[in-house]
């Protein structure tokens, strides 16, 4: 298993350092304000309306980091300093978010591809891990002469479920670039920010798409690991 540990590790450092980047942007682009006034719920609800869905509420909610667009009830949901706050990085936050609600309205293919992974993946992420530890158990305990990798069925089954979570991780990085790039590109074109205030709306979404890049190649390096596992690998 150690080479199981040294992928966590460096997968938990990776995101660390992005993550904590990550804070450092928003921090810095927090004290960017913006000269037209707006709130990250006004800018949220000015792109909406600019791009004709007026069934979709802006709402705010507690916490921090919980902005998130829920297709179920059409609600973007900010949190808390987005909502009220009138700066670069609130601006890019409510943007970015309703790019996801402009996705859900027009259809876009890789949202509902994502959307319909979802039930499965909540099932694969509560059980793999007991199935990959169950796993490798009975095929270390099964191994025999004639049949030296053991029984490698309920193996089989655990890398099955993760492969389906780091499917889901590699189908969310096209839906996070292209909400970003939707935000992006009604924020400058509608003058809503500067070109002072733009950059520090690509920055701090450029990183924020970053730490789905690292959970993505992550999740890839331990779904290596276990099917080297399956097929027969011991270390």
């Amino acid at each position: 298993m150690t080479g199981y540990y040294l992928i966590i590790g460096v997968s938990m450092l990776v995101s660390w350092l992005v993550s904590n980047r990550l804070k450092a942007k928003f921090a810095h682009y927090s004290q960017v304000h913006l000269r037209n006034g707006m709130s990250g719920k006004e800018v949220a609800e000015k792109m909406l309306r600019d791009n004709g869905i007026n069934d979709v509420q802006v709402i705010s909610v507690p916490g921090q980091l919980t902005d998130h667009y829920n297709p179920a009830d059409k609600t973007v949901n900010l949190s808390e300093s987005v909502y009220m706050q009138r700066n670069a990085a609130a601006a890019a936050v409510a943007a970015h978010e309703c790019g996801h609600a402009i996705q859900h309205a027009v259809g876009y293919s890789m949202l509902q591809l994502r959307s319909k992974l979802v039930p499965m993946v909540n099932i694969s992420s509560n059980l793999m891990q007991f199935v990959l530890i169950a796993g490798i158990g009975l095929m270390f305990a099964t191994r025999t002469i004639d049949n030296p990798n053991g029984n490698t069925t309920v193996l089989a089954i655990g890398v099955a479920m993760f492969a389906f979570t780091t499917l889901f991780a590699f189908v969310t990085l096209p839906v996070e670039y292209d909400a970003s790039k939707r935000a992006m590109v009604w924020l400058k074109q509608t003058g809503t920010v500067t070109a002072e205030e733009y950059v520090g709306v690509k920055d701090s979404l450029t990183w924020a798409a970053r730490t789905y890049v690292v959970a993505a190649l992550g999740s890839l390096a331990q779904l290596l690991y276990w099917a080297s596992m399956l097929m027969g690998r011991r270390d």
